[in-house]
């Protein structure tokens, strides 16, 4: 069996974005801690903000024989629920590859960044 990546140099660079969403189910308490940033570790959006952002730089160093390709916009929105807080990323770039895959590696990494912060008031 193979393993290689797909080669992408006859391809034409152009404008490419993904967008990608997901959602964390919380206690309605939790999402109270979450709005009043009133969780012990801190401001959870702005943190989960910031490791969706690196994680989508950092894709290709996570998933083997993803290409590394510089990306020229992050965005992370958060949709606050009574029982959910929804992730939705849109990542840009102009290359010769798609950003789907950074679009997915960040919303995962901002939603596992919200349950690390918040996992201790979800017993």
């Amino acid at each position: 069996m193979k393993v290689r990546m797909v080669d992408v140099s006859p391809k034409p660079e152009v404008h490419r974005e993904a967008i990608a969403s997901g959602k964390i189910v919380l206690k309605k308490k939790t999402i109270e801690l979450v709005k009043s940033e009133k969780i012990e570790k801190g401001d959870v959006l702005s943190v989960a903000t910031v490791a969706a952002i690196l994680a989508a730089k950092k894709t290709s160093e996570i998933i083997p024989l993803c290409h590394p390709i510089p990306l020229t916009h992050v965005d992370v929105d958060f949709s606050i629920e009574d029982n959910f807080i929804e992730v939705k990323t849109k990542v840009r770039t102009t290359a010769k590859t798609g950003v789907e895959m950074e679009a997915l590696v960040a919303t995962m990494t901002a939603l596992l960044t919200i349950w690390d912060m918040v996992k201790k008031y979800e017993k």
